[in-house]
């Protein structure tokens, strides 16, 4: 009897010994969510062993299915399922609107500063963005000047990385512009959810992520060149050594379009053929998920393998449509995400929905003098890194990692920007036999064609060890499946 009754509290009482602390919690809030009580009382009913049962069969589910990345060491690559945890991250349906038509408007303002740029120059002529961090940009692509892309559109797939502070109001960490990646693993945790806790989202309205596939072919397909009633699409991929190979195949298999490398492609006439056991096919439309540098031996890189020979000529006639464009990655830089507010504002007239994080920019004396006096407090950041490479968190570091910072700022300001650190929010999170707070974050996806639908929810990434703010996979990271309510 006694037993039974210890098991009926240990169900009951789940989330009793869980404490966010200081922090924005995103299941409680301050004082309770009313949107979230329904599903904290399921959570509540559920009992530990159950909860860690579960969690050990997504765990292996993961592995089985292949749904892996890859970690670069010095030494070795490691290909590692990404940690999963079970309990939901759960926005509301007033959060998912302000961020959804803050992410619109983000993506329209970056089209028309990289039209701008490519183009006019008038932002750059007005002084509203430095021209020489602009030009002097490894990403920027002369090759691009005067080039016109269908609709307008550079950024047809756009991640906009969004953490939500102390005070519970959600601000833009970054942009993410290039080939942003890990959409997979949203619609594979929400399948993963669904078959591991029914339960729990029984009877609850969720949105949902299953026609992300679906949107993506219909976004390649508005804008292919001109005059192609039926375009081809493609995704093309580095190869399976790529960290996101998983994701690829994925994409592919949901979109129903070839997977295919540079070698499976060749121009002739300034048109893109498919190499196919029937002949060659005509190609329209790449995704492409390669870096600018090795799309065309011809243009960029002349020792790539992966690319195209021509690729680029046959992009500048229109016969083919790259996405996302060449040349996007000078705006998702972390310096000129510092200026993201004020693009806004000059493109659009309008104030950001979502705000930036405040950024100093260590090329300018003013930011570079901030920095140095408050290396201790401030998240630096290189500005051409991404998955949490090379951030520094003052307040965390040792001097002797201070000490190596201050040197390379002082050697090289224009490559980096320091932030005040964000106290980020936090989820109950599944830890070993405990149900602990662990900071998080969000990437919703948009897709661009001749207009932007952004998928509801996006990808919650959770900072798996104790204090840790880097929610980046390789950086020791997780995911939670996130619930947008309808």
């Amino acid at each position: 009897m006694a037993e039974a009754q210890t098991e009926v509290s240990e169900q009951v009482r789940l989330l009793s010994g869980y404490d966010p602390g200081e922090f924005y919690c995103e299941l409680f809030g301050r004082r309770g969510l009313s949107h979230t009580r329904e599903i904290r009382r399921r959570l509540d009913g559920l009992d530990m062993a159950g909860l860690r049962r579960r969690a050990q069969d997504a765990e292996r589910e993961l592995f089985n299915l292949g749904i892996t990345f890859t970690v670069y060491s010095k030494r070795e690559a490691i290909d590692r399922i990404l940690p999963f945890d079970v309990i939901p991250r759960v926005l509301s349906r007033q959060d998912w609107e302000k961020i959804e038509s803050g992410v619109k408007q983000r993506v329209a303002a970056l089209n028309l500063f990289l039209h701008d740029i490519y183009h006019g120059e008038k932002i750059l002529r007005d002084g509203i963005v430095p021209a020489e961090l602009v030009k002097g940009n490894a990403n920027y692509r002369p090759e691009m000047r005067g080039l016109d892309v269908p609709h307008g559109t550079y950024v047809h797939i756009c991640g906009t990385d969004i953490v939500r502070d102390e005070k519970g109001a959600f601000r833009v960490l970054e942009d993410n512009g290039r080939t942003p990646s890990c959409v997979s693993y949203v619609i594979e945790n929400r399948h993963l959810m669904m078959r591991a806790f029914p339960d729990l989202a029984d009877g609850i309205a969720i949105a949902d992520v299953d026609e992300y596939g679906a949107r993506l072919v219909r976004t390649m397909r508005a804008v292919a060149p001109k005059n192609v009633s039926d375009p081809s699409v493609v995704l093309m991929s580095p190869g399976v050594f790529n960290s996101a190979y998983f994701e690829h195949v994925f994409l592919a298999r949901e979109m129903g379009v070839p997977l295919v490398e540079g070698r499976d492609l060749v121009v002739e006439n300034d048109r893109v053929y498919m190499h196919t056991t029937s002949g060659l096919e005509p190609v329209h439309v790449i995704y492409r998920r390669i870096n600018d540098d090795f799309l065309d031996p011809e243009a960029f890189r002349p020792d790539s393998s992966l690319g195209v020979p021509g690729l680029f000529r046959a992009y500048r006639k229109g016969n083919v449509t790259l996405a996302n464009a060449v040349g996007t990655g000078v705006a998702d830089d972390k310096a000129v995400y510092a200026y993201m507010p004020r693009i806004i504002r000059y493109y659009l007239g309008e104030d950001p929905i979502l705000e930036n994080v405040e950024t100093n920019i260590c090329r300018e004396p003013a930011g570079l003098a901030k920095t140095l006096d408050n290396l201790d407090k401030l998240v630096t950041k290189p500005v051409g890194e991404a998955g949490g490479y090379g951030v520094v968190i003052g307040p965390r570091a040792s001097k002797r990692e201070l000490a190596d910072l201050r040197s390379k700022l002082k050697r090289d300001p224009s490559n980096y920007i320091s932030q005040p650190v964000v106290q980020l929010s936090v989820c109950p999170t599944l830890i070993g036999r405990r149900i602990e707070p662990r900071h998080v974050d969000l990437r919703p996806f948009a897709l661009t064609g001749d207009r932007t639908w952004v998928l509801p929810g996006g990808l919650s990434r959770v900072a798996l060890r104790r204090g840790s703010l880097v929610v980046n996979s390789s950086q020791g990271g997780g995911s939670k499946d996130t619930w947008v309510l309808v």
